[in-house]
């Protein structure tokens, strides 16, 4: 049951970076001036480190926590 668990939670990660990297490849016809600030200021990708940094913490967060819940289940 953990390696079907745990290709779930990979399948589900590849997916959603998988559709980050099509969404990606759209051209955005938004011309606002925070748009524009931020492009050309290079703080667009800050932004997306940040959000990339905190949903990978999240991630192993939740494994981790699986694994612990795993350990205590097989114990009893």
């Amino acid at each position: 049951m953990r390696k079907k668990s745990f290709s779930f939670i990979l399948l589900n990660i590849f997916s959603m970076l998988f559709s980050a990297v099509a969404f990606a490849q759209q051209q955005n016809t938004e011309t606002g001036a925070v748009n524009e600030m931020m492009r050309s200021n290079g703080k667009i990708n800050v932004v997306i480190g940040v959000l990339v940094i905190i949903f990978a913490g999240i991630v192993l967060y939740l494994v981790r926590l699986e694994r612990k819940i795993n350990k205590l289940e097989h114990e009893k």
